[in-house]
């Protein structure tokens, strides 16, 4: 495989350094640690994301007005050190507190908790979020056993605009909980990622096959089959989220239709034409749909669905500005 890297051991520090130098007016970079942050920060509640690299622009691109103050970066594929996320604390903390928004892994989990303690031993009150969206990684019943895939985009966006908006630690919190508890992905792969310098492919597929329920790491999805039509791919993506949230007629929703890194956008069009014929078909209200990359493995092929159910407390907050260079909402 092919990348246009120098030393394998420095791409996420020069991915950082490439960020800073696009875009070096609205950001910086900590000293010391791959940790960025906004310049000229609000009095607010602060919200810190994070996770492994090779999933951009999560999550160095969700840093922005009226989403995350800072982000922890990792190694690719690995969870940020706690000393980063205990850097990027410190930085974008005004004294009220800091929302931790990650997805559910357990290297995530183990360095993010052990930030919260040192963070608070320092008394900064720190507050955690994880984000479970992937119906493929584990039953209804286990639902705060699975993993955090695109969703991330609906928890980061509300969560954000609920912090701008002034509210306490406690009610972001509760507001980011609500959006992630609204929240369900499920994704196919077509083709594997790499890990950057190895010169290994993540998993393996025969040319002719997909995986329902893929993870972005290569974790083993739910069915493997031949490849399939599209509308019939997506009818069967679809199928998992209706029942995993047991949507009805009247509901309302958004809709994330996301590539993981190497799906040309006229694949994801043709998907969400299926998805918007489904729903009209059968009641369901899409309050907004956003066709995009923004949560890649790399160069992996496939795609994810993303439903986020809407009530009027979440489309308030959903429908504020927000803007970073890899994400704008308008507003409405």
């Amino acid at each position: 495989m092919k990348k246009i890297i120098n030393d394998p051991e420095n791409v996420v520090t020069e991915m950082v350094e490439g960020f800073i130098a696009a875009f070096g007016s609205d950001y910086e970079k900590l000293k010391d640690v791959n940790g960025v942050v906004r310049k000229n920060r609000k009095d607010k509640v602060g919200i810190l994301i994070g996770g492994g690299s090779g999933h951009e622009p999560l999550f160095i691109g969700f840093v922005g007005e009226g989403l995350a103050d800072g982000a922890a970066i990792g190694n690719v594929f690995a969870a940020p050190t706690p000393n980063t996320i205990v850097e990027v604390t410190k930085a974008i903390d005004s004294g009220k507190g800091v929302i931790y928004l990650y997805g559910n892994y357990s290297g995530d989990t183990l360095n993010f908790d052990m930030a919260s303690e040192l963070c608070e031993m320092e008394d900064i009150e720190v507050k955690s979020v994880i984000v479970c969206d992937d119906v493929a990684s584990a039953p209804l019943e286990r639902a705060n056993d699975r993993r955090g895939i695109a969703g991330d985009v609906f928890v980061i966006k509300v969560a954000g605009a609920a912090a701008e908006a002034g509210l306490s630690l406690q009610e972001v919190a509760r507001i980011a909980q609500k959006a992630n508890d609204s929240t369900r992905s499920i994704g196919v792969a077509l083709t594997p990622g790499s890990i950057p310098g190895t010169g290994k492919y993540t998993f393996q597929l025969a040319d002719d096959e997909i995986e329902f329920g893929m993870g972005i790491h290569g974790e083993p999805g739910i069915n493997r089959t031949k490849l399939l039509p599209a509308d019939e791919l997506t009818d069967m993506l679809l199928d998992y989220l209706i029942k995993d949230m047991t949507l009805i007629s009247g509901d309302e929703v958004c809709v994330l239709v996301n590539g993981l890194g190497a799906t040309t956008l006229m694949e994801l069009m043709i998907i969400n034409r299926r998805i918007a014929e489904v729903f009209e078909s059968i009641g369901i209200t899409i309050h907004e749909t956003d066709v995009n990359s923004y949560c890649t493995t790399q160069e992996m092929g496939g795609a994810s669905i993303t439903l986020f159910r809407m009530d009027e407390e979440l489309k308030g907050y959903y429908n504020q500005p927000a803007y970073s260079p890899f994400y704008m909402k308008k507003g409405r």
